[in-house]
């Protein structure tokens, strides 16, 4: 598809009314049905509560703007792990998600299915109602325990929006860095 047809389908308007400037947003939808977002979400940070291996009951954070001009409402996010020795394993019943940061948050967002893929090493957070745009949300994904083994271990983080045929938008890697334990009592 043309990049030329792609963005002519999106509309953009900006209206006055009494004074105070609306600007009406519409998500891009090609002809097979596929929804894109105008502007995609950001993902702005990806943090751990602990850095060291084998530690239970730490956190994973990963922060995402949803831009106001983002055309549509944000579905569901994937947290795919491509790289690391060892698969993370989550208690996906404790998956949370709020607006605002880790450090300041706000109100807890409501969740629909929370699903592992074992295969693709992925997990999906649906959002239920979707997210609207014009807002900075943190997802929280609990594992069991960090990895055993130290290294680097990237989680890819792919952004959906609302539509039955939707086009994820790839918004990055959160880069997790855990290291041996450093008190350990065996050589």
């Amino acid at each position: 598809m043309r990049v030329a047809t792609l963005f002519g389908i999106t509309l953009s308007l900006a209206i006055s009314i009494a004074g105070v400037a609306v600007r009406v947003t519409q998500a891009v939808q090609l002809r097979d049905g596929t929804v894109y977002f105008v502007e995609p979400p950001k993902l702005v940070k990806a943090t751990t509560t602990y850095k060291d291996v084998n530690v239970w009951g730490g956190t994973y954070y990963f922060i995402i703007n949803v831009p106001e001009n983002a055309g549509e409402s944000l579905q569901k996010v994937t947290i795919a792990q491509k790289e690391g020795v060892e698969n993370i394993d989550y208690n996906l019943n404790d998956t949370r998600a709020f607006v605002g940061t880790s450090d300041h948050k706000e109100t807890q967002l409501p969740l629909g299915p929370v699903t592992n893929e074992r295969e693709t090493r992925t997990v999906s957070v649906n959002f239920d109602p979707p997210v609207t745009p014009g807002q900075t949300i943190t997802i929280a994904l609990r594992p069991v325990s960090n990895p055993s083994f130290s290294g680097v271990y990237l989680l890819g983080v792919t952004a959906f929006p609302v539509g039955e045929k939707s086009h994820g938008q790839f918004l990055g890697f959160g880069r997790f860095q855990f290291y041996s334990n450093r008190g350990s009592w065996f050589p």
